[in-house]
């Protein structure tokens, strides 16, 4: 049983998301948690995605109130990181939501509910349900091998970013530290930051929202052992180096923000080393990925020199 029930806003970026975003809207109406206001981020849509919101913000604006502002158009990551470090962004719990998934009834009161089971920083996240376009089911997401770490954080996202919920600590966290450039993901982003700075990150195995596949996902589901295999290929590409090394620079910036045991893995991490050095680095650091072939493969681009 909840104790209380506080206002939660719900941060959805958009851009040309016509096709779906009706659905993704009236999955918010149907929550059992229904105190909630609606704060979205268009970046540049030419479709029928603003009209779309004009037309919910006179229906349900009175309960649920809607604010629109315009995007930086400089992609996703930026547009969800400048979303929530607006300075008139509500203070308070907040929900990040992507335009075409479907939300299950009990995803925003089942994750407020484990976020008040702990105190200050809390970054939650769930499982998803995948479907198609027509939200016909064609897999799920895998609960994890092990638990969520910095250590984890420095070279994987375990969050995704369509379930993830912030506690309004995390979130007066995520604005003391800005909008960073350059990170890939803004969910890899927030996961990073949180588990540096000491706070709880919970994976919930309990399944939160049907999460669309369709031609224009940025990133696509992990669906079966071919799709982790593929995963895996992507750790030895210079790219995903790349993507480490951007996070860790940002972060870097904002090391005051963190406790003093991530602060010194941090420096430790980007200490230059290759080969086999750079192998016992990552293990004594406990920097790892989830799944034995996830940090075979990070062991390897270490041992090349790609990360």
């Amino acid at each position: 049983m909840l104790t209380k029930t506080p206002l939660l806003t719900i941060a959805l970026c958009t851009f040309n998301g016509a096709a779906y975003l009706r659905e993704q809207l009236d999955s918010y109406l149907v929550q059992n948690h229904t105190h909630w206001q609606l704060w979205v981020s268009d970046d540049g849509s030419n479709d029928a995605t603003l009209d779309i919101l004009q037309e919910f913000d006179r229906r349900h604006g009175n309960r649920h109130p809607v604010r629109v502002i315009k995007g930086p158009g400089q992609g996703v990551a930026t547009n969800f990181m400048s979303l929530l470090c607006h300075p008139e962004f509500p203070t308070g719990p907040v929900a990040l939501s992507d335009q075409d998934d479907v939300w299950l009834d009990h995803k925003l009161t089942r994750a407020i509910a484990q976020i008040q089971d702990y105190e200050g920083l809390v970054i939650y996240g769930a499982q998803s349900l995948h479907v198609d376009n027509t939200l016909r089911a064609i897999g799920r997401s895998r609960t994890l091998g092990s638990r969520p770490s910095f250590g984890n954080a420095l070279v994987q996202n375990v969050i995704s970013g369509h379930s993830c919920v912030l506690s309004a600590e995390a979130l007066e966290l995520v604005r003391r530290a800005g909008v960073p450039m350059g990170v890939p993901y803004h969910d890899w982003w927030l996961y990073l930051l949180i588990s540096g700075a000491g706070g709880q990150v919970i994976v919930d195995d309990a399944t939160a929202l049907l999460y669309r596949q369709h031609d224009s996902n940025l990133m696509g589901a992990h669906r079966g052992q071919r799709a982790r295999i593929t995963r895996a290929r992507q750790v030895l590409r210079s790219e995903y180096g790349n993507w480490v090394g951007a996070n860790a620079a940002a972060l870097a910036t904002r090391a005051q923000l963190l406790d003093p045991m991530a602060r010194q893995i941090l420096e430790n991490f980007r200490e230059p080393a290759a080969g086999p050095t750079r192998i016992a680095q990552l293990r004594r650091l406990g920097i790892a990925r989830q799944g034995r072939l996830g940090t075979a493969c990070l062991y390897a681009a270490a041992a090349l020199g790609r990360l």
